[in-house]
């Protein structure tokens, strides 16, 4: 990793210094917590950013939305290898779920964004993604009159960018998924996985998983190299520019190949997998993960149990939060 700067301070949770080869990380002795509840304190913002979740005035030509990418019905993605932009026009990477977003300790495979509001700011920006601007998405809210109003009571400035970018902020950050199978688990209710996905679980930390995968969100607070047993992408043949991650944000040479660790909430219904969407099942991911980032073949039996343990992350976000554009 290079330096522990690297990594996200989980609060209130002890860490412990691991050595890979190469590479410095901090794993929480206390490897799992539940997903917090969501807080519904300012719910006219949230409703006013559910809509604008949906809103193609987002995009310069109005050919999509936040919702055509992260389906909420979809478990926050949209199921394709690369996200689909601008003029229908592939980008280069994976969607990553919208849900417990806000429990990254950074926004996009690379991590180029720290916060919800930037990860919105970069969207609007992207040739590849809104291809937009503030002013000109200002002025287009601002003009319905059913926005100005519902701005104004919430908002005393109404419609600016500042208040568009907060709404939208708040409504994602309410997209938690609490209550999984594996929450009521963690909370005392030992009826809550079944014996295979118990199993699973047990095999999930024997064989070090939990070193990239922990705390809340069972990931998402850490870079990691892909490929830190076996060179991953020396087998893959091929290299991208999405392929550099981190470095294609800090230009930094030690970066190459480093990405955001991805949080495993959900992860049984966000295939396909990895940044490039080059792995299509869960149990082929698991023992690509054996290979390349724990050193062990991992048995497809023992995949197959992991992967048990993996379905037992799925959880839905509130029901009034869910959208009705997909």
């Amino acid at each position: 990793m290079g330096n522990l700067s690297r990594l996200y301070p989980l609060k209130l949770m002890l860490l412990a210094v691991m050595l890979t080869p190469g590479i410095a990380i901090a794993a929480p002795i206390t490897s799992a917590i539940p997903i917090p509840e969501p807080k519904f304190e300012e719910p006219e913002k949230i409703e006013l950013g559910k809509r604008l979740f949906q809103e193609p005035l987002f995009s310069k030509n109005l050919s999509g939305s936040c919702a055509s990418c992260h389906q909420l019905k979809n478990a926050g993605v949209d199921g394709l290898t690369h996200y689909m932009g601008i003029d229908k026009k592939p980008g280069q990477v994976n969607t990553p779920s919208v849900f417990n977003s806000s429990l990254n300790f950074r926004q996009f495979w690379n991590g180029r964004a720290k916060t919800i509001s930037d990860a919105i700011n970069d969207h609007v920006a992207d040739k590849t993604i809104f291809d937009n601007n503030w002013p000109s998405i200002v002025k287009s809210i601002a003009s319905n009159s059913l926005y100005d109003i519902d701005f104004k009571k919430v908002y005393p400035k109404g419609v600016t960018q500042e208040n568009i970018n907060d709404a939208l902020t708040i409504y994602i950050e309410s997209l938690l998924t609490p209550n999984s199978n594996f929450d009521r688990y963690l909370k005392g209710d030992k009826t809550a996985l079944s014996n295979e996905a118990l199993k699973g679980f047990r095999l999930f930390r024997k064989y070090g998983c939990v070193s990239c995968h922990q705390g809340p969100n069972l990931g998402g607070n850490l870079y990691q190299r892909l490929g830190i047993y076996k060179n991953y992408f020396a087998d893959k043949g091929t290299i991208e520019k999405a392929d550099y991650g981190l470095f294609n944000v800090t230009g930094k040479e030690e970066d190459k190949f480093y990405f955001k660790v991805p949080s495993l909430r959900n992860i049984a219904l966000t295939g396909p997998y990895l940044h490039d969407g080059s792995i299509k099942t869960l149990p082929e991911m698991i023992q690509i993960m054996g290979i390349y980032q724990v050193g062990q073949p991992i048995r497809s039996d023992d995949a197959n149990s992991i992967a048990q343990f993996l379905q037992s992350l799925n959880a839905q976000p509130a029901a009034k939060l869910l959208t009705t554009q997909e």
